[in-house]
């Protein structure tokens, strides 16, 4: 009888095991998925960029080529990435705005272009869609780190080799809790 409810209570805590790791599985897949979704988004802003860098060609070589350097520092962000790595990402591609509109500003006949402002359209529309995409990594991965600390999940996490991830900071980690200005 013993023998019985020893058996009984290892394949409960075995049972236990296997759906604390499927669960933790689930909620890391959808972390992945939700870091992929911020490069989408990334890769679309850059390409909307690099378009308002090629219209820039036509006003000012110099300015042209100093932009072409930062579009240079282009990264994927897939499901492996880290936050790090978006953040490095979402700087640059703040840099890249900010340069773009300095030389919009300098150049009236550029702002004025019906093709610079769809290419600015467009910019704005992936931002604000990057911005979804960051609160959703982020809410994903409260949701992971919460089962992964959480007693006793927090006993087997580690040993299943789930940690806590790290959350996405604000844009551009320069305080600012609002999209770069893309006023023209």
């Amino acid at each position: 009888m013993t023998l019985l409810i020893i058996i009984a209570v290892i394949v409960l805590i075995g049972l236990w095991v296997i759906s604390l790791q499927r669960g933790l599985v689930s909620k890391d897949e959808k972390c992945k998925n939700a870091l992929s979704q911020i490069g989408v988004q990334q890769a679309s802003r850059w390409d909307a960029l690099t378009a308002l860098v090629e219209l820039v060609k036509s006003y000012n070589e110099h300015e042209y080529n100093s932009l072409k350097d930062i579009i240079a520092m282009r990264k994927s962000i897939n499901g492996n990435s880290s936050a790090s790595d978006v953040q490095t990402q979402e700087n640059a591609l703040a840099g890249l705005t900010k340069s773009i509109n300095i030389v919009a500003e300098n150049y009236p006949e550029l702002k004025a272009s019906e093709n610079y402002g769809k290419a600015m359209d467009s910019v704005n529309l992936y931002e604000n869609q990057v911005r979804l995409s960051r609160m959703t990594y982020n809410d994903c991965v409260t949701i992971f780190n919460r089962a992964c600390r959480e007693f006793p999940a927090s006993l087997v996490a580690g040993m299943l080799g789930f940690s806590v991830r790290d959350y996405l900071d604000e844009v551009a980690g320069n305080g600012k809790s609002e999209m770069p200005s893309m006023k023209i």
